[in-house]
C-alpha cells in the first residue's frame, strides 16, 4: 500500500473515499498537473500516468523516489532530530551557489526531512523561495518510511513527471482521459489563505485560467474533476457543471489551529 511521502497543505487522504466515487467508470490516461502529496495519485496507481507541479522541489523528490530511491534511503538515514541540525539543513538554501551544488538526491532527502521535523507539517517558502517553517520539535518524527519509498517508487516507474504551469499538460490531454485538478484553494476569508508553496501566487487571474483550462478539457471529450474551496466565487465560475459538496477537515491553516469540519466543492463535467 502506498500513501503520500510528504505532508501537504490541503491534502485528500480523508476525501479519497468521495473523490474515487465521484471518477467515472472508465477513462484512458491519468493526469495530475498540481500533483502536491499526490494522495489519489497513490491510492489508484494508475498506469502511464502524468503528474506535475510548479514546485521544482517536489517534483524532483517524485524524480529521486523514482529512479534512485536506493541512494535516498542511505541519505535518509544521515539526519538528526534537534533544533541546532534542522536550522543547519533550512539554511542550506540561502546560498543559492552552494545549494544547487547538492545532488538532487541530497535534496529530495532534505526535503522530506524538513516537511516531517518542520512545525505542523508545514512546507512554505518566502519570497526568495527560501524554506522558513520553524523547527517541530517532535520527539520521534518519522522521516525515513523505506517501505512506503519502495512502494511509491514502484508506482512511480510508470509515471511521466513534468515541472511547470499546471497547463503543461494541454498538448498531452486526448479523448476520454482524466484530469484531477487540486489548485491552491480560493481563500475562505483574508487571513486563511496558504498559497506559498511556491515563490508565486495562484490569485483570482489563475482561478480564472484554471476555468478556462477545464473548459478546454470538456470541449476534447476528456474528464476533468476539481476540488475547492465552497465560496460564491468558486460556485459562479463553475455554475455550468456538475458541483458536488464533501466535507473536510482542514487540519494545517497558517496558526496550525483551524481544524473544524468545512465544506468544499468538488466540480465534474460528467
Amino acid at each position: 500500500m502506498c500513501k503520500p511521502i510528504v505532508k501537504w497543505v490541503g491534502g485528500k487522504r480523508q476525501l479519497l473515499d468521495d473523490l474515487m466515487r465521484f471518477m467515472p467508470t472508465n477513462y484512458n490516461r491519468y493526469f495530475e498537473p498540481f500533483i502536491g502529496g499526490g494522495a489519489l495519485f497513490f491510492a489508484l496507481k494508475p498506469k502511464n500516468g502524468v503528474i506535475n507541479d510548479y514546485n521544482t522541489e517536489l517534483t524532483n523528490l517524485y524524480c529521486v523516489v523514482r529512479d534512485r530511491v536506493n541512494e535516498l534511503i542511505e541519505d535518509l538515514k544521515k539526519h538528526q532530530n534537534t533544533e541546532e541540525y534542522y536550522y543547519k539543513i533550512r539554511e542550506l538554501d540561502r546560498d543559492k551557489e552552494s545549494y544547487e551544488q547538492l545532488s538532487d538526491v541530497e535534496k529530495a532527502s532534505r526535503f522530506i526531512y524538513l516537511n516531517k521535523t518542520g512545525f505542523n507539517g508545514l512546507y512554505r517558502v518566502n519570497k526568495k523561495g527560501q524554506c522558513n517553517v520553524p523547527f517541530g520539535r517532535y520527539k520521534n518524527p518519522k522521516w525515513l518510511d523505506e517501505d512506503n519509498l519502495r512502494a511509491c517508487s514502484q508506482v512511480l516507474k510508470d509515471t511521466e513527471i513534468l515541472n511547470g504551469d499546471f497547463e503543461i499538460i494541454k498538448p498531452l490531454i486526448k479523448k476520454e482521459d482524466f484530469i484531477y485538478l487540486d489548485p491552491p484553494y480560493v481563500p475562505l476569508n483574508t487571513t486563511s489563505s496558504f498559497t506559498a508553496y511556491t515563490d508565486k501566487g495562484f490569485d483570482d487571474d489563475m482561478q480564472f485560467r484554471l476555468k478556462e483550462f477545464c473548459d478546454y478539457i470538456n470541449s476534447i471529450g476528456a474528464y476533468f474533476m476539481l476540488s475547492n474551496s465552497y465560496t460564491d466565487f468558486i460556485l459562479n465560475l463553475y455554475k455550468d457543471y456538475n458541483i458536488k459538496i464533501v466535507m473536510a477537515n482542514r487540519a494545517i491553516n497558517c496558526k496550525g489551529d483551524g481544524r473544524d469540519k468545512i465544506k468544499e466543492v468538488v466540480v465534474v463535467n460528467y
